[in-house]
């Protein structure tokens, strides 16, 4: 990549990191509202830190109504551009079933291991748990998903 192009790329992505470490200032000083604002552009743009934060506000429900169902789909967002903590997220949904039709224990430990691939140290504990419930032949259909996704998610690992 030439040079002149990977300073402007950096320079776009400055203001993007800007706003999202002011918006997690805002969420630890409980100034939730403001911070939603100032993570949309961000996350509208594709950010997956941005897109996983407005993720926890949906969960928790800290300045916006709670709603299992549009924090799902923000975890899933940023899940898939390979943000760990999102892909835990996306794994609990699952395991829970809340906001879903039902738990789906399968993509649970696929979300979870891959987010112990992503270098999410509570993701392992995680799979520990979810597996006591699962069957032999449950791990071996998730085992099956984590190979499709994995190099897809991590290709240069």
């Amino acid at each position: 990549m030439p040079r002149t192009l990977a300073l402007a790329l950096t320079l776009m992505a400055a203001p993007a990191l800007a706003e999202i470490e002011q918006a997690r200032d805002l969420m630890e000083a409980g100034r939730f509202a403001e911070a939603y604002r100032e993570l949309w552009p961000a996350a509208r743009s594709g950010n997956a830190d941005a897109e996983e934060l407005i993720g926890v506000m949906y969960a928790m429900g800290l300045g916006v109504a709670r709603d299992d169902a549009r924090a799902f789909e923000w975890y899933l967002r940023s899940a898939m551009k390979g943000h760990p903590g999102a892909q835990s997220g996306v794994g609990w949904y699952y395991e829970i079933g809340r906001g879903l039709p039902a738990p789906d224990l399968v993509r649970a430990y696929l979300w979870y291991a891959l987010s112990a691939i992503g270098g999410d140290p509570d993701a392992a504990i995680s799979i520990e748990e979810v597996v006591k419930k699962m069957t032999p032949e449950q791990i071996a259909r998730a085992q099956v998903l984590i190979a499709d996704y994995r190099p897809w998610l991590y290709p240069f690992e």
